[in-house]
């Protein structure tokens, strides 16, 4: 099963607690990584392949760090494969290939992946692609926030996105697959509501 996700911040104290931009409402970094890591383990398996769309950490101590970022990333299920994010640099992606070039890999802009009839752009930003019939732009950078397009969809751990799914994903869950389809659907629909409301 392939699954989706972004903007785990690991390390990134500034982010705890409960705001408008990226809401983690925890008491220290300690609980922050045991949740994510439960609940990603809880729904990820070995086999499965994750998507993780960027800004894995942002540490304290920055390369003096990395050891203690892949530490925390050895202890998530399944192969990983990362898009660069704004808060990632090419030198810690590069050692964790080096550290485990069976369970890591990335991509420096994006990828392209087709399944279920549509064709998903995995990107860190947002893109704006315009009208599209069977495109999905699957991002991750804007947290708790969410482009009023049924063709984006954010798959951070703290997207708004998440609420179009029943039950909601604990959080640091990612995405499968055959959420994103259910997640895009929901949106198109809520979109058209509203519109048609106005």
């Amino acid at each position: 099963m392939r699954y989706f996700t972004s903007d785990t911040h690991f390390f990134h104290a500034d982010l705890l607690g409960m705001n408008d931009f990226a809401p983690r409402p925890f008491e220290n970094i300690a609980q922050l990584h045991k949740t994510i890591i439960s609940n990603w383990n809880a729904v990820v398996g070995p086999n499965d392949i994750v998507y993780h769309l960027g800004d894995i950490a942002v540490h304290p101590k920055h390369e003096a760090g990395f050891l203690e970022i892949l530490a925390i990333l050895e202890e998530l299920s399944g192969q990983i494969i990362f898009v660069k994010g704004n808060h990632d640099s090419r030198a810690f992606l590069n050692y964790l290939i080096k550290a485990d070039p069976k369970k890591f890999s990335y991509h420096d802009v994006g990828l392209i992946k087709k399944f279920h009839h549509h064709q998903f752009f995995l990107t860190h930003y947002p893109m704006l692609m315009g009208k599209s019939i069977n495109s999905i732009n699957l991002h991750g950078h804007i947290h708790h926030a969410m482009l009023p397009i049924a063709e984006n969809i954010n798959v951070g751990i703290d997207a708004p996105e998440n609420d179009f799914l029943n039950p909601r994903p604990k959080f640091g869950a990612p995405i499968s697959e055959n959420q994103l389809i259910e997640i895009y659907e929901a949106k198109k629909a809520e979109i058209a509501r509203i519109s048609g409301s106005q």
